[in-house]
């Protein structure tokens, strides 16, 4: 008895058929937000550029202007 490829079960480590995944929520940041950059290390929030789409951070006297969706930016 053989089961369909509908019935069987998706192994994680396949990279066959992957089941879509939910993509992650964009964080909201506000002025003054303490920050850490892979790359650049701590910083401040000191402004927002439209409706969250970049942000500009102060890196200890080096500002930096970072875009949407942030993926090497955590707030602290």
């Amino acid at each position: 008895m053989t089961k369909s490829a509908g019935s069987r079960r998706h192994l994680p480590s396949s990279p066959f058929n992957r089941p879509a995944q939910a993509a992650a929520p964009i964080e909201i940041f506000d002025v003054g937000d303490r920050v850490s950059h892979d790359q650049f290390g701590l910083g401040r929030i000191i402004g927002i550029e439209g409706d969250n789409d970049a942000v500009l951070i102060d890196f200890s006297g080096r500002q930096g202007r970072i875009l949407s969706p942030y993926a090497k930016l955590t707030k602290l």
